[in-house]
């Protein structure tokens, strides 16, 4: 009888540990693709390249992928970040998709489809010109070294160039294994990139300055949310204080309230609120987040992110 105990308790503890071996916490990115020169994660170089899509003005991607409904990875999906520009600054979007091991490579193949039609209705936009294609993505020593097309230096000066150089690193920044980016273009390693210097790994301190002064994380853009809905990112605004407030599809404003970043007035930090409000439909409406003037309090570095309101 003791034996048979014994025996009992050890396959408890052994399905236990097979349980913490198994699937991590949702939203968790994975591990990052690495490999010897000439591999990308699991795929060639020039294989598994993302497809050009339509041209727009000035050679913009133009929306390919569908509206966003959720900023996180549901069950055999993983949820990763993407930056794309909205009025001259970097914006950062959540994108779920199909579980992989190269989740650098699908996060870069997210970036060159462009953004959402959602995304693109509310503004953002990609500063990498269409038909740029992935062609190969290697990871050593923490420096990701990413291959791209000629299409990449295109149309480029020294007043493109740095935010389309900032989409790529901020993308791949997203990764704790990464530190740094390299960049070849059609396999030749490069110095200059449009008439900008890249020399050495480039790194997201480097194009800090292309921030807005609050990003939001959650909840994405075309997101479906209910009450309360939970509001994060970083922000650099004065004294830290960030506003957020809930419009309905009249405009109205049906909820209210603030957070502290845990820096700010010269430095960035990050923030997170709940804001409950109440509607009695689905509706589209509007999740506003703004730094409140010192001068006369009215919004300013306003972020608006619309989604559809459950109730």
């Amino acid at each position: 009888m003791k034996r048979l105990l014994i025996l009992i308790i050890s396959a408890v503890v052994s399905v236990g540990l097979l349980a913490a071996c198994g699937t991590g916490a949702a939203g968790k990115l994975g591990p990052v693709p690495t490999g010897s020169a000439g591999t990308t994660g699991g795929a060639s170089p020039t294989g598994a390249a993302s497809s050009p899509h339509p041209s727009g003005p000035a050679g913009t991607a133009q929306p390919t992928t569908p509206a966003a409904t959720s900023s996180q990875g549901t069950a055999g999906e993983v949820s990763l970040q993407t930056w794309f520009t909205r009025q001259g600054k970097l914006f950062g979007t959540q994108h779920g998709v199909p579980t992989t091991v190269s989740v650098g490579r699908a996060a870069l193949d997210q970036l060159l489809s462009g953004p959402s039609s959602a995304e693109y209705a509310a503004g953002v936009r990609s500063q990498i010109p269409a038909g740029t294609q992935l062609l190969g993505l290697t990871i050593s020593s923490r420096t990701a070294t990413v291959d791209l097309s000629s299409s990449f230096v295109s149309a480029a000066g020294p007043s493109v160039m740095p935010l389309r150089i900032a989409q790529v690193v901020y993308t791949l920044g997203q990764f704790p294994t990464v530190t740094g980016v390299l960049f070849k273009v059609d396999g030749q390693g490069v110095t200059v990139l449009g008439g900008v210097p890249v020399q050495g790994p480039q790194t997201t301190a480097m194009y800090d300055g292309y921030l807005p002064a609050i990003t939001v994380q959650n909840p994405a853009i075309g997101e479906q949310v209910s009450s309360p809905v939970t509001v994060s990112g970083t922000a650099d605004v004065f004294e830290a204080v960030v506003s957020v407030r809930i419009l309905d599809s009249a405009g109205n404003q049906i909820a209210r309230t603030f957070s502290t970043a845990s820096c700010g007035t010269g430095c960035r930090g990050g923030y997170s609120v709940p804001v409950s409000y109440s509607v009695t439909r689905h509706e589209p409406g509007t999740i506003e987040v703004f730094e409140s003037s010192a001068k006369d309090g009215q919004p300013v570095n306003v972020q608006q992110i619309p989604v559809t309101l459950v109730p």
